[in-house]
């Protein structure tokens, strides 16, 4: 709780910081006096020097801070208090807020919003060129998964398997992230996909239905190599021999080309003796494994289905994408354009109704917004509604039986008995593990991003 009260002031702190940093640059150019520029608000503390006509500050609390221009205008006590006490410093006229031209005022109101866009922008912009990002390539999707699949997604069950995604709603799709992100952006009022070799796909599911478009990418599935990422200790695969590396090629006398085609098969056969022909260093054996059993909720129903398990993750061909200078600036650009378009299409949603005011409750560092304090508004999807809906989505993430967690992703589960049954249930806002009413596979998620992410990483764990 202290941890994050502490993030939350200093990243309200910073944002504050910039967006005042931002009217002090442009009063300074416009030619406004400015006796004080103060980091944090309240009594002055002993650290303070002056320069010119400005005195900087740092003040007792910690929550942004602001820039004192000159002025004839009367100030309120209330204001003066947080900003340090009144002060007797004269400037001549010309230098006063309220005698400098519209279009100078203009320029100083605006330029703290300006200076978060600024900042927004830079911020990613060394994200993108020195972390970068890391992405599953994969494009293609090996079959759609009925089951998950909402009614007005219903369209997508004509595609063949195997086939590639090209666009949605006219963005190319260069990687499996990609496609999250497109499928669980709230900014957008349908979903127009574009394949290789099949006519464009309508699905008429609103930005705002996120618990739909968590079913829509639950029931994707991605083409990847039936090579074990992981094996969870004492599970049924463990028992049964597999070791990570080891690639999958045949199943009950019949070929394995790629994961998906190997689940459909154990997720069928709960219970049954299976005869796995495996390809490990060269050699190829047969393992023998009796799959066990997990019961999964339909993210948007609630309705259960069980199903095979064996206690594998699911392999990712992972690789970091990082941006040059040009590349760098206009990943920035992107994301700070993308940000800007949920603030405003979130806005708009608190004013129509289709989203309700305290459900809104998480910031990123993005574009400024009032008293600075700005950034994208990241919405978790139980708590964005349309009208009527009421219950928050079960848990999308379990699409493979949600079990098996690779080592490297620094996640641990307790042991699970072979081939005894497991469940997931759906999260309700104020149930373990968290408050915000959804997770993936136990794992509290908030956002819209921290959902894809969540869903991401449930692809590898497990099957």
């Amino acid at each position: 709780m202290l941890l994050t009260l502490g993030a939350a002031v200093i990243v309200i702190g910073v944002l504050i910081f910039v967006h005042e940093l931002g009217h002090f640059i442009a009063a300074k150019a416009v030619g406004i006096g400015v006796p004080r520029f103060s980091i944090g608000l309240g009594p002055l503390t002993p650290l303070a020097f002056r320069r010119g006509e400005t005195e900087y500050v740092i003040s007792w609390i910690p929550l942004g801070g602001y820039v004192k221009m000159a002025s004839k205008e009367e100030q309120e006590e209330a204001m003066s208090g947080l900003e340090g006490g009144s002060l007797e410093q004269e400037f001549p006229p010309e230098k006063l807020f309220e005698n400098k031209p519209l279009w100078a005022r203009i320029i100083v109101i605006s330029a703290g919003v300006a200076m978060n866009f600024l900042f927004a922008w830079g911020v990613y912009f060394v994200f993108a060129t020195t972390m970068g990002r890391t992405v599953d390539p994969t494009t293609t999707v090996a079959r759609v998964d009925d089951w998950y699949l909402p009614e007005a997604a219903a369209g997508l069950l004509d595609l063949p398997e195997n086939v590639q995604i090209l666009r949605i709603n006219g963005d190319t799709i260069p990687s499996w992230q990609e496609m999250g992100d497109a499928l669980t952006d709230p900014t957008s009022d349908g979903l127009r996909f574009e394949f290789a070799g099949v006519d464009p796909i309508i699905v008429p599911i609103d930005g705002f239905a996120l618990d739909q478009r968590f079913a829509l990418y639950a029931a994707l599935k991605a083409r990847h190599e039936a090579r074990v990422a992981s094996v969870e200790d004492d599970s049924v695969a463990d028992e049964a021999g597999f070791q990570v590396d080891d690639v999958i090629v045949g199943l009950e006398g019949r070929p394995i080309a790629h994961w998906d085609q190997m689940v459909r098969v154990v997720q069928q056969r709960s219970g049954e003796r299976l005869e796995f022909t495996v390809l490990r260093g060269g050699s190829q054996m047969t393992l023998v494994a009796t799959p066990g059993s997990v019961t999964q909720a339909h993210p948007v129903t609630g309705e259960e289905r069980t199903i095979g398990y064996l206690g594998i993750g699911e392999p990712r061909p992972l690789r970091n994408l990082r941006w040059g200078l040009v590349g760098g600036i206009v990943e920035g650009g992107r994301r700070v354009k993308s940000d800007s378009k949920l603030i405003l299409v979130t806005l708009k949603g608190l004013i129509t109704g289709r989203v309700s005011a305290p459900r809104v409750d998480r910031t990123d560092l993005g574009p400024g917004g009032p008293s600075g304090v700005g950034g994208a508004l990241l919405l978790h999807g139980p708590l964005l509604r349309q009208s009527g809906d009421s219950q928050p989505p079960a848990d999308p993430g379990a699409r493979r039986g949600a079990a098996g967690v690779p080592a490297h992703r620094g996640y641990s589960r307790k042991a699970h008995a072979p081939g005894a049954p497991r469940t997931l249930q759906p999260v309700r806002a104020g149930d373990p593990p968290g408050d915000h009413g959804l997770s993936v596979d136990q794992r509290p998620v908030a956002g819209v991003w921290g959902l894809t992410e969540g869903l991401q990483t449930a692809e590898q764990e497990g099957l």
